[in-house]
């Protein structure tokens, strides 16, 4: 998402309740009860302030203001900026929204496989990958066939890439769901975190 740095009014009303040192990771976020936020991406290895009140996380560096973020609740999940991102990484996002609408234009099953693969804990540019390869499947075995896929993978829990491409190959899209125990989902990508599904 896009955002400024900037103070929410609130914040000049709200008594700071945690005020503590930081690193930045390398994927330019900093933790914080169990949330990452980010911060701008030339900040990666350099020690920050984390400033947090009830509704805001604000972080400083060397007494300047670089960020500022809604408080999360949500462990394990990232609050990112795009104007924090290195330019590859905004550039790879406006690639992922063109990814989504090519998903959504096959069916929502897609659309809905798509985003979590697009979610996943990898490195941007294999995401990217996997998600063309998954969408070309579209011309192999048509739209419908891989909206169908990618809904009775998600019946059983595995949204993966290989996963859709055995049901496919095996025509399990074509038969009766309870044809899915024939799958051999024994080779598939793992899902990755208790945070996959929100």
């Amino acid at each position: 998402r896009s955002c400024r740095v900037v103070v929410p009014a609130c914040l000049n009303n709200s008594i700071s309740r945690y005020s503590g040192l930081a690193r930045v990771h390398i994927d330019y976020h900093v933790e914080y009860d169990k949330h990452y936020y980010s911060v701008p991406h030339p900040l990666v290895k350099r020690t920050v302030e984390v400033q947090a009140s009830r509704d805001t996380v604000t972080i400083y560096h060397e007494g300047e203001r670089v960020a500022s973020h809604p408080r999360s609740a949500r462990m394990g999940s990232h609050t990112t900026c795009s104007e924090h991102m290195p330019e590859a990484h905004q550039r790879m996002t406006w690639s992922a929204a063109r990814l989504i609408h090519w998903a959504e234009e096959i069916g929502p099953q897609t659309r809905t496989v798509v985003e979590h693969l697009l979610a996943e804990k990898r490195h941007h540019e294999q995401n990217y990958r996997r998600v063309l390869a998954l969408l070309n499947n579209a011309k192999k075995y048509a739209h419908e066939r891989l909206n169908n896929a990618c809904g009775r993978a998600l019946l059983i829990n595995s949204p993966t890439r290989t996963s859709i491409e055995s049901i496919l190959k095996q025509a399990l899209d074509l038969n009766d769901e309870t044809a899915l125990d024939e799958l051999d989902l024994g080779h598939h990508e793992n899902i990755h975190g208790e945070g996959y599904y929100h």
